[in-house]
């Protein structure tokens, strides 16, 4: 499965691709940070932010993709551009018809740290460590962005199969009820 996470800003928009499955090695694909001026229209910095997370969709197709899903912080101005860049992100991946994941900042870390309350670096650090880097991604927001896709990869997973499971159990409800009505409609007492 191939994942691009995205730890959404409006200044600097994280991106990050990997490969794997549950269990498997983890593979980095592509990480970068998609970067707008302060100074610029506000207008013209969700154009930037949109159009760079859409080129990199386009060129490095993702089977799905995992946003960090916004907090509230004290600083509403910063709450709403990162809610801006992540609502960007998902009309993308729903413009691609990619099923779209948010994960909290917590979930990310504990997956790829076994603690959610772990600082950027050891983030970092262990985001190095799981996909085999010579050197750490840089900035933060690029890891978190990759904490996120490897996040997904590893419970996203086991989130599909669970909804797999689940589907299959309906549908085989579903069924044993049609088949109790079949047999009921025909005269027989099938239970």
């Amino acid at each position: 499965m191939r994942v691009m996470g995205v730890d959404p800003g409006l200044t600097r928009c994280g991106v990050g691709v990997v490969e794997g499955a549950p269990g498997k090695r983890l593979h980095l694909v592509h990480v970068s940070v998609v970067r707008t001026d302060a100074g610029e229209d506000h207008a013209l910095r969700l154009l930037a932010v949109e159009d760079g997370v859409e080129a990199l969709m386009d060129e490095l197709r993702p089977d799905a993709v995992a946003v960090e899903r916004v907090f509230a912080q004290h600083n509403v101005r910063t709450v709403m551009g990162t809610a801006q860049a992540a609502g960007i992100a998902m009309l993308a991946a729903a413009r691609r018809g990619l099923p779209v994941a948010l994960h909290t900042p917590s979930e990310a870390k504990a997956a790829v740290t076994g603690n959610g309350r772990a600082d950027k670096a050891q983030v970092t650090r262990m985001v190095t460590r799981l996909l085999s880097l010579e050197t750490a991604p840089r900035p933060a927001d690029a890891a978190d962005a990759l904490a996120l896709a490897i996040c997904h990869v590893w419970r996203g997973g086991a989130q599909q199969r669970l909804a797999h499971a689940q589907r299959s159990r309906i549908e085989e409800a579903a069924r044993a009820e049609r088949a109790r009505l079949a047999a009921r409609s025909r005269g027989g007492t099938a239970q």
